[in-house]
């Protein structure tokens, strides 16, 4: 058996081939589950140059780009968000599988076999099937997998809008095959179910022939993305109900705090009941999964949300969204020997600046308010050691940059505070 460090490296033909389920059992089946590659956050380079390549075909295709930035900020805010509790704790995937193997598997398959491995890679991939579905008919689990789904645009940073609630009902799909299957082949499966996700949500790939009868692919997750029926005519994709905004924590939770308003709102233990455990259109009288009449109609001339900001406040939030994502990368990186205060402080000026970037974007009131905040919770970690410089020559220029954002960010602060709304 080769020793840790070794499995823990992804070669560059792996790291392409993961992204669409082309790995080989010998090459990831693994004794321990930490030897067991962190696939996901070694996809990150990869994540970007198909992103790249999905602008370039776009725009030699039709001209145009495959999004818009702001919904694209945004989608990538959430996917940040949903990795931030992995700082701090293995994830309640993880962490309930292991405790059925533990305590209650029934027996053990052998983690080197080529017949575990593909075992479970349809275990998993049925265990999806099933949690995924669920997602969409069980309002309570609807309302992290609505994240995913309430963008307008469908683009391979749309992949990348996952929920932070999502896994906290997803285990349970996943969990009987505990009972046999070791959690080290489980993990890798698991991470490759995730990944290959990303690649089918793109409007750059058309029909493929005879793989659209065995494969989930591009078209057939588009018309998921809408209401599935042959991809016949151009989807419109979001939310039947959409949320309009670009702040990622009401992205997050808004439909939770419905479902909690309407909870109470609800006479009756078991509609009470109902509100969580049905569909997400039901109501008193009517069926579990709501009546389709009431599904707003879709003309096909929706118009996209999108900023008024102006180009230079865009560019501003995509500068100011870069260095967040250093931050973000090296806080992963170093996480191991961070102390828990930087660890913690580092969070929350990442949670704070995706905040911050979404009021940006929104044009909110508050905006001014909670930049200027930003900028100064920024200089004084930075000066107390909380956040290293990017480049240590830069140092200097880092502080002067962040103190004129503040003074700027405060009189527009006071401004707002006498003048009332944005302008």
């Amino acid at each position: 058996m080769k020793n840790t460090e070794a499995r823990q490296e992804v070669s560059v033909s792996q790291g392409f081939r993961v992204m669409f389920y082309m790995m080989k059992p010998s090459e990831t089946s693994f004794q321990t589950l930490e030897e067991v590659p962190d696939y996901v956050k070694k996809a990150t380079p990869f994540f970007i140059s198909l992103m790249l390549l999905e602008l370039v075909v776009s725009w030699i295709h039709k001209g145009k780009p495959p999004g818009h930035l702001d919904d694209a900020l945004t989608s990538v805010s959430a996917g940040v968000l949903s990795r931030l509790p992995g700082l701090f704790f293995r994830s309640v995937e993880l962490t309930s599988y292991i405790y059925i193997w533990e305590n209650y598997r029934l027996f053990n398959l052998p983690w080197d076999s080529p017949w575990t491995w593909s075992l479970t890679f349809l275990g998993v991939d049925f265990g999806y099937y099933w949690f995924h579905r669920m997602a969409h008919e069980v309002n309570i689990m609807w309302a992290g997998h609505q994240t995913h789904h309430s963008s307008e645009d469908y683009n391979l940073s749309t992949a990348l809008r996952q929920s932070v609630l999502q896994i906290y009902t997803s285990w349970i799909f996943y969990s009987p095959l505990a009972l046999f299957i070791p959690p080290s082949v489980y993990a890798v499966h698991l991470q490759f179910n995730l990944l290959y996700q990303f690649w089918i949500h793109t409007e750059v790939i058309n029909y493929l022939g005879p793989l659209e009868l065995i494969l989930n692919t591009p078209s057939h997750h588009r018309v998921h993305h809408g209401t599935f029926e042959a991809e016949n005519e151009k989807v419109v994709y979001g939310l039947t109900h959409p949320i309009n905004t670009f702040e990622p924590i009401k992205l997050q939770f808004h439909h939770l705090f419905y479902i909690w308003t309407t909870f109470w709102a609800t006479p009756g233990f078991f509609n009470k009941f109902s509100v969580i455990f049905k569909g997400p259109g039901w109501g008193p009288g009517k069926p579990r999964l709501g009546l389709s009449e009431e599904i707003p109609e879709v003309t096909g001339k929706e118009v996209p949300f999108s900023s008024r900001a102006s180009q230079l406040l865009k560019i501003y939030t995509v500068v100011q969204f870069a260095l967040m994502l250093a931050f973000y990368e090296e806080t992963f990186a170093d996480a191991a020997v961070l102390s828990p205060v930087t660890l913690l402080l580092r969070v929350w000026f990442i949670i704070l600046t995706l905040t911050s970037i979404g009021f940006l974007l929104d044009q909110r009131p508050q905006a001014a308010i909670m930049e200027t905040l930003r900028c100064l919770t920024f200089l004084m970690l930075y000066r107390f050691g909380h956040l290293k410089p990017l480049v240590p020559s830069l140092s200097s220029a880092f502080e002067i940059v962040f103190s004129i954002c503040i003074a700027f960010w405060g009189v527009r602060s006071m401004k707002q505070l006498t003048s009332g709304p944005w302008k």
